[in-house]
């Protein structure tokens, strides 16, 4: 070897060995978490660990799904670290189509278990609830209703609003609906939902938009939703639905180290990072109003904390595989039918 070809191969090694060590510095995230409350989380993590995080966010129609069906189209090259899922529910997909690998977060070991995967493909955290949000300029105090399957009622035709139910947590809510209630009774639920004069609507933000303006008297939507048009004064009122029955659905956050991360140590970081009680504390805090796992975490005002409600008792990674059956089969017609 020359000393040219020497001199050549030190200089690269100079230049590659700073770029190398830049990039292992940083972390892709993939969230379905809105931006105003994901992108400050992983802000403060820069500030403490010094690594980078490109976030990249879902949009509020396809939220959760849009960037699924990315993760599961980049699963030969992966271009992301960690998926940060506003829910368990695709999570589960993506263990189910290998493209998780199992992390057992240190940070995780006060979370409770039932809201995380058992082999550690997935890890829960922070939640919202499904909860039925209502206007109170056209509902008489005392008339609220208790059940989702009050909604039912021929009173309320006409008045009731969901999200497309083949998006975000309105789907993981229908496949819930599956389990607790049964393939006949949930169809039969979904089929008088819509004859009783149901408004389905684009996303969550816009159930609570029409109840704030009174254009539906009730929606189901999530606490994040609810705590928006509290804090912006509008006339409306939350109910955790089923406490003396079922359940409300508790819908936690779950974190997923992506299997051939291009930055695993990076990766683990953050997911240790997400986990951590100081997460749950500011999502908690903040305007996400999120409801700590952890039962020591002060929640959010005008929510009740996990211990006072009836969570319905649903196994999260099951859920995965009945709503990829019925969002190809009966909510895909049921939607159309629209």
């Amino acid at each position: 070897m020359n000393k040219k070809t020497i001199f050549l191969l030190i200089s690269l090694t100079l230049v590659i060995t700073p770029f190398a060590k830049l990039m292992a510095n940083e972390v892709v995230v993939y969230t379905s978490v809105d931006d105003v409350f994901a992108r400050p989380i992983a802000e403060n993590f820069e500030k403490e660990t010094g690594i980078k995080v490109k976030l990249v966010t879902d949009t509020e129609e396809t939220k959760s799904t849009g960037l699924l069906n990315r993760l599961i189209a980049e699963k030969k090259r992966p271009r992301a670290d960690v998926f940060w899922s506003g829910d368990p529910i695709r999570a589960a997909i993506l263990k189910s189509k290998d493209i998780s690998y199992p992390y057992q977060s240190p940070a995780a070991k006060d979370l409770p278990a039932m809201y995380s995967d058992q082999e550690s493909h997935w890890t829960g955290f922070s939640s919202r609830a499904r909860i039925i949000l209502y206007n109170k300029n056209q509902v008489k105090k005392g008339e609220e209703p208790n059940s989702i399957m009050d909604l039912l009622n021929p009173d309320y035709k006409g008045k009731v609003c969901i999200a497309n139910p083949l998006f975000g947590t309105t789907s993981m809510h229908a496949a819930a609906i599956f389990v607790s209630f049964g393939e006949k009774k949930a169809k039969q639920f979904f089929v008088d939902l819509k004859n009783n004069g149901l408004k389905l609507l684009s996303s969550n933000g816009e159930v609570r938009r029409r109840v704030s303006a009174g254009d539906c008297a009730y929606g189901i939507t999530d606490t994040d939703d609810a705590y928006t048009a509290l804090r912006d004064g509008k006339p409306v009122g939350v109910i955790f639905p089923d406490k003396k029955g079922f359940g409300t659905l508790i819908v936690p956050n779950a974190t997923v180290l992506i299997a051939n991360a291009p930055h695993p140590d990076s990766a683990k970081k953050f997911i240790d990072y997400l986990l951590s009680s100081k997460t749950e504390e500011a999502l908690a805090k903040g305007n996400a109003a999120q409801m700590p796992l952890r039962p020591q975490v002060i929640g959010p005002k005008h929510f009740p904390s996990l211990k006072e409600l009836q969570p319905m008792i649903v196994n999260y990674s099951k859920l995965a595989d009945t709503l990829e059956t019925i969002s190809k089969g009966f909510l895909r017609e049921w939607v159309g039918s629209f």
